[in-house]
């Protein structure tokens, strides 16, 4: 896993073989923050990262200048993995929370001006994280919601949807 663009661009971070998570390719994220920047100024912005996983999307947006990054991650070892990475490079704006995705949104009271989720594409509740986002009014005005996920599910009739962009297995639905 490597960080693509920022104060850390080029740095490479090893998670630890016993993680269970499915990082977003370099090739993905690569992509993702193309599109993005056309979108969104990362630095300075405030920043969720749901289903965190390897902190990938977290630790990107922190290397970018983001003002303010949130990682929720329930598996420990990720969390763990996150934390260390993030003292490793010196983050001081990426804050990891220990957490059930779908407890913590109910409970969050910041609006981000990005949201990212990458759940596992076999979730269940996976096709319900529009909706969940949307109505505890997450998103900052002008903000974006990008979900990460598989060929199995569409999103292009949500009220919010933008546009689907694909890259191999890697789909990322886009919502305003």
């Amino acid at each position: 896993m490597r960080i693509i663009s920022g104060q850390w661009k080029g740095r490479r971070l090893n998670p630890p073989k016993n993680i269970t998570a499915r990082p977003t390719t370099d090739f993905a994220k690569e992509s993702l923050f193309n599109l993005l920047q056309n979108r969104i100024q990362i630095e300075g912005s405030n920043v969720l990262d749901l289903f965190a996983g390897t902190g990938s999307i977290s630790l990107e947006c922190a290397s970018r200048g983001a003002q303010d990054v949130t990682a929720v991650e329930l598996a420990h070892t990720q969390q763990n993995f996150i934390i260390s990475a993030s003292k490793q490079l010196g983050a001081k704006n990426l804050t990891v929370v220990r957490g059930d995705v779908f407890k913590f949104v109910p409970s969050c009271r910041t609006k981000f001006d990005l949201i990212f989720a990458d759940p596992p594409y076999q979730l269940d509740k996976l096709p319900t994280l529009p909706d969940l986002i949307f109505s505890h009014e997450m998103l900052a005005e002008g903000g974006w919601f990008v979900l990460e996920h598989s060929a199995n599910n569409s999103f292009q009739e949500h009220p919010h949807f933008v546009e689907e962009r694909k890259y191999g297995n890697v789909h990322f639905s886009f919502f305003q």
